[in-house]
């Protein structure tokens, strides 16, 4: 998969914009806040419709403009395709592919991104929900259809829950729930077969690039926690999930919300047995999230047969010069790379990619 050209207008600092990328490394020097990352988040707007800085899609729109658009030309398996996404402040977006209208909801596995930013650092010493979206993104592109359960799953869980608060105010009836926990039964296992079946690839793939950044001295394993969830295989998952639900339907009705599903569910990553969340350090905990990276690309290519695009947004920095080392030496000749970095010297002197200086919203190569 490769990115060819970008085309902004109104969008962030850009008034108007189009770029022409190579196929190998891609890089963005410049200063904090003259638009690289600008550039990175118009790419996987177009990957994922919505931007991994911002929930209001308004934002990406130039000040004071009342429109903007982002138009992205690539390859998929050696066939040429285009996006155009729409923004407006008075308007929903519209998403256009291969010149016809398509839902949001099409979008994901059209292209395929992998992200790495500083953010993704606090992957493995953060909140479960970062974990889970991380996997929920890698299987949707891989996916899509798993995107659409994802989605109907998590409809479910709302309407249920609205259901439950309407109960705690004596506004509906208890049993009313029956027909919700037979749906949400069935949404719950298929999301969590599907987790632990990426996982368990996932898992492989993540050691091996571990054991080739730690010279073998460390392995890297991960297991998919399901929560309060012991059971495996659909049927059981099925009837497991039937029975939480009524055992625990005095708590939600209480709480107003489902407190049990694969939207509590966590990744467990241990290293050498030990838990790298509560007992890595730093240096184990970037290692670890930098092998999951790696990882995810391998996982996305064995799945769909090519590399997706991978963004890397001003992570250099953030990483020593053995990880950095380990890292380019990985996307080189392999994986199209369009990486932002405030400084040359994080790269290597060989001749390696095509460099693009930002200033102010304009860019040079």
């Amino acid at each position: 998969m490769k990115v060819n050209k970008i085309i902004l207008r109104n969008i962030r600092n850009y008034v108007n914009l189009s770029l022409d990328f190579t196929q190998g490394i891609n890089i963005f020097i410049g200063q904090n806040a003259q638009g690289k990352t600008n550039i990175l988040e118009s790419i996987y707007y177009g990957a994922m419709g919505r931007s991994h800085r911002t929930n209001v899609d308004a934002e990406l729109i130039r000040w004071q403009q009342e429109d903007g658009s982002i138009t992205i030309e690539f390859s998929r398996m050696n066939i040429e395709n285009s996006l155009v996404m729409k923004l407006s402040n008075s308007q929903k977006k519209e998403i256009i592919s291969n010149h016809y209208a398509i839902k949001p909801r099409e979008l994901i596995g059209l292209l395929n991104v992998v992200l790495f930013s500083p953010e993704d650092l606090m992957l493995i010493k953060g909140m479960p929900a970062m974990r889970r979206r991380f996997l929920d993104i890698e299987i949707s592109q891989a996916n899509p259809s798993y995107y659409q359960q994802l989605l109907k799953y998590n409809r479910i869980v709302s309407q249920r829950n609205n259901l439950l608060k309407k109960i705690r105010e004596n506004k509906d009836k208890p049993d009313m729930l029956d027909a919700w926990d037979e749906q949400l039964a069935v949404a719950a296992s298929k999301i969590v077969t599907k987790r632990q079946e990426a996982v368990k690839k996932l898992a492989m793939l993540a050691n091996l690039m571990h054991r080739k950044i730690t010279a073998s001295k460390e392995n890297l394993t991960l297991v998919y926690h399901k929560h309060e969830i012991t059971e495996t295989g659909a049927e059981n998952l099925i009837k497991e999930y039937k029975a939480k639900f009524v055992q625990q339907r005095q708590n939600d009705i209480w709480r107003g919300s489902t407190s049990i599903g694969p939207h509590k569910d966590d990744l467990i990553l241990t290293v050498n047995g030990i838990n790298l969340r509560t007992f890595g350090s730093q240096g184990q905990q970037r290692t670890g999230v930098l092998s999951l990276k790696l990882a995810e690309l391998e996982f996305i290519k064995s799945e769909t047969g090519e590399y997706p695009i991978l963004l890397l947004d001003d992570v250099m920095s953030e990483l020593d010069a053995t990880r950095r080392e380990h890292l380019l030496v990985f996307i080189k000749d392999r994986v199209q790379t369009i990486i932002t970095a405030t400084e040359e010297k994080y790269f290597p002197d060989w001749e390696f990619g095509k460099y693009f200086h930002v200033e102010n919203g304009t860019i040079v190569e």
